[in-house]
């Protein structure tokens, strides 16, 4: 995988130098830094091509991967996080050419004045460096960390989950292919190709070469990093998503919202958890709730008032009530809490007690609502008449994205490419001297 990678055979036998790793990408982050946009796009467009040359060695690796999974007993939700179809790598590759139509922040102007003593300073989009991503599950993943960071100049270091252990290694070779065959350092883009917890820790404490970590999983993952690492951190990408419908809402469409939000992929971090719904309506609101959602298996947990409209009606939907931890639990599954509320007031109350600041949102017909609950909610991101599943980069018209952030420092929701640069000052001056 890289000159600090030695394979011999199985991959559990992969050993890896990390301070190896970070001196290359050190190195390699210094040359992208200087390269024009259009080298950067070539490069990029190289890896949709490869991607979609080398899609059935993909595939096939994944499938080992996907078969490990299930002889391990993980749920069909994890899997369906795992796998990788030729639909999926095209959709990847497509990704790939849109990221290679956007604009290239590096070098870009913030702003810049002229000062009274004739020094002209200005800010400079520039890249971070190297950038540390640790990741589960997903490994589309890879390749949108990968572009992102060399579309910004920026080299990268990924660690993903054991889980797609062979279909990582698959896609960063063909990246690292189409880097060579593009004249672009390999360094560019490492992968840890050991699975050992105990480099997880080691690659916290790389500050001398990795410059950003983003680490991208569940609480344990996010906690570990923040509290061991050396290197300046940002998490997100977990969310305890909520939709509150509000007593003007529009009941018949704010049905297909709820359906999206919870059933088109409920194993992604923007999936909708908890269905807050205003007592005015639930009589009538609820039961359709339930029967829309029955038909994908949709387990409801709610408290007791709303658990008694939902048991007095047949829709064939499971429904228990709710307990104490699950209005603080992110389902990542067909299962939705369900509660009801007064109002506007006790919606947000309920939304800033238990929400993780990463996707809320209202369904209303009524302005001033739709303006209080966006004034008072402060998540990464903060819906009006929307599905939650609109939180990402792709959808925000960012192309991919590496994270999602729920922080309130240096980026907050889908970290795109300006999210991956930092700036410098540049003061120019004729021979000025400071008196």
């Amino acid at each position: 995988m890289t000159s600090a990678t030695r394979t011999n055979g199985s991959a559990a036998a992969r050993t890896v130098d990390l301070e190896a790793m970070g001196r290359a990408a050190q190195m390699a982050s210094r040359k992208l830094a200087l390269l024009a946009t259009a080298q950067k796009d070539r490069a990029l467009l190289a890896i949709a091509q490869e991607l979609e040359a080398q899609a059935e060695k993909i595939v096939a690796q994944n499938a080992l991967d996907i078969q490990d999974g299930r002889a391990q007993g993980l749920s069909e939700a994890l899997l369906d996080r795992l796998l990788l179809t030729p639909e999926r790598i095209q959709a990847l590759a497509d990704s790939v050419r849109q990221v290679a139509t956007l604009p290239d922040p590096v070098g870009e102007e913030m702003e810049s004045r002229v000062l009274p003593n004739g020094l002209r300073v200005s800010k400079r989009r520039i890249p971070i460096g190297v950038i540390g991503v640790i990741y589960e599950a997903r490994p589309n993943v890879t390749v949108d960390i990968a572009i992102l960071c060399l579309k910004t100049g920026n080299a990268s270091i990924l660690r993903g989950g054991k889980e797609t252990l062979r279909s990582n290694l698959a896609l960063v070779d063909v990246i690292r292919s189409a880097l060579a065959r593009t004249g672009l350092p390999q360094e560019a883009v490492q992968y840890i190709g050991n699975p050992d917890r105990a480099l997880v820790r080691q690659f916290l404490r790389m500050d001398a070469y990795v410059d950003m970590l983003i680490p991208r999983g569940g609480a344990a993952l996010h906690r570990l990093c923040r509290e061991e690492s050396t290197i300046p951190v940002i998490t997100g990408g977990i969310g305890i998503c909520h939709l509150f419908v509000d007593e003007s809402a529009d009941l018949e469409r704010s049905l297909d919202v709820i359906e999206n939000a919870k059933v088109q992929r409920p194993s992604v971090c923007n999936a909708l958890d908890t269905l807050l719904v205003h007592r005015a309506i639930a009589q009538e609101f609820l039961p359709k709730v339930a029967a829309r959602l029955a038909p994908h298996g949709v387990e409801f947990r709610a408290t007791p008032e709303a658990l008694a409209i939902l048991q007095a009606h047949d829709h064939g939907a499971k429904v228990v009530e709710a307990g104490p931890e699950d209005f603080d639990t992110e389902w990542m599954a067909l299962v939705l809490g369900v509660k009801l509320v007064d109002g506007l007031e006790e919606a947000v109350e309920h939304i800033q007690e238990h929400s993780q600041d990463h996707s809320d949102g209202i369904l209303t017909r009524d302005l001033q609502n739709a303006r209080r609950f966006v004034d008072a909610v402060n998540s990464s991101a903060v819906f009006v008449n929307a599905s939650t599943r609109f939180n990402d980069g792709g959808q925000f018209g960012l192309g991919a994205e590496v994270a999602i952030s729920t922080q309130k420092l240096h980026a907050r929701g889908p970290m795109g490419l300006r999210e991956l640069t930092t700036y410098k000052w540049v003061v120019m001056g004729d021979m000025h001297v400071r008196p």
